[in-house]
């Protein structure tokens, strides 16, 4: 029996990626946080400590759909409104979580609504 749970696990990992990635203006960094029923995300200025833009699953247009197409769309909303904010380029902060189902699938709409990550 582990005495390490898996959401210590996660932050462990979190922390670890959080040393090496840091968002500035012209390369804001993109958090996620994923839960049970959904999926945030923000887009981040780590030098100024504002956020500029998010998203978050309880939208009215992102509330309706299935998880993996919510993600998706969660994501693409994210890439137009970066867009309109002026962000071309981000860095993906995946906060811990690996790189797969739903995370994964927020991070390709991310690419397939034009921002580059």
């Amino acid at each position: 029996m582990s005495l390490v749970t898996k959401e210590q696990r996660r932050l462990k990992r979190r922390r670890r990626v959080r040393a090496k990635v840091s968002g500035t203006a012209e390369r804001p960094r993109i958090s996620v946080r994923r839960t049970n029923r959904g999926i945030f995300a923000q887009v981040i200025d780590d030098l100024a400590g504002h956020t500029i833009t998010s998203v978050s699953w309880t939208e009215a247009e992102l509330r309706e759909l299935p998880s993996s197409e919510l993600s998706s769309a969660a994501g693409k909303l994210l890439a137009q409104r970066a867009k309109a904010a002026g962000i071309e380029v981000a860095i993906f902060d995946r906060g811990g979580y690996k790189y797969h189902g739903r995370v994964q699938a927020f991070a390709e709409g991310i690419r397939e609504g034009g921002l580059q990550v």
